[in-house]
């Protein structure tokens, strides 16, 4: 039994001063799944990210999230339904602590329970070692763990990941990934992840697809992603 879509676009053009970057892009993501979106460089995958969650506006076309379309509402009404964001570059918020930033994750629901807080501690440990810590004192990737656990505080139904491998050192990227998956087999939140690092994608993914100029040119099953010489190809500079 196929699940029911969760995201999809349709003809989506958005982009900068009047300008589109998205040529008409359609994607459909369905409920648990984990789908990855690959390309070179300077394709639009980014500029995908901000206008799924509202901060690069829709100027044709639509993004349905469940059975609603969500093109024109503000990123916080979207943030409300239920979709969560983890900029690439993380963003946390350096001067609170890691406390006050999974603080500020919970204000979606009003306020972070006890439950919740522990629910995310039991994914990312290192939070809870680090829960009194300035954020911007942080390792990179203990703030990718953090800028990734204020999003989860608030239970979305889809994540969007940004390049989470940025600037990262290797283990613990394979770390955050093997948490993602762990994460999405226990609660099926549904993931969508821009991404160079193939070791990633292929260790998260379930499917993939390619963008080349503001467009899908292809979609990848997961033994597509098994073909070292077309993934290299896809993300080639």
């Amino acid at each position: 039994m196929r699940k029911e879509i969760m995201l999809s676009t349709l003809g989506l053009r958005a982009g900068y001063g009047g300008k589109p970057v998205l040529q008409g892009l359609d994607i459909e993501v369905r409920q648990g799944e984990i789908v990855a979106v690959i390309g070179r460089n300077g394709v639009g995958k980014s500029t995908l990210m901000k206008s799924l969650i509202g901060l690069v506006p829709a100027m044709e076309g639509s993004i349905v999230f469940g059975d609603k379309p969500v093109e024109q509402l503000s990123a916080f009404k979207r943030a409300r339904l239920g979709i969560g964001y983890v900029p690439q570059g993380r963003d946390v918020f350096p001067r609170l602590t890691v406390g006050e930033n999974i603080a500020v994750g919970g204000m979606r629901a009003g306020r972070v329970t006890e439950a919740d807080r522990e629910r995310v501690l039991g994914y990312f440990p290192i939070l809870r070692e680090r829960w009194s810590q300035r954020a911007g004192t942080l390792s990179g990737g203990q703030q990718q763990q953090l800028a990734i656990g204020r999003v989860l505080v608030a239970n979305p139904q889809l994540i969007l990941l940004d390049e989470p491998s940025e600037g990262i050192q290797p283990n613990i990227v394979q770390d955050i990934a093997r948490i993602m998956v762990q994460l999405n087999k226990d609660t099926g939140v549904t993931v969508v992840l821009v991404e160079q690092n193939i070791d990633m994608i292929r260790a998260m993914a379930q499917r993939c697809y390619v963008m080349d100029k503001g467009r899908v040119v292809a979609e990848l099953t997961r033994e597509g992603l098994a073909d070292g010489e077309a993934m290299r190809r896809h993300l080639a500079v």
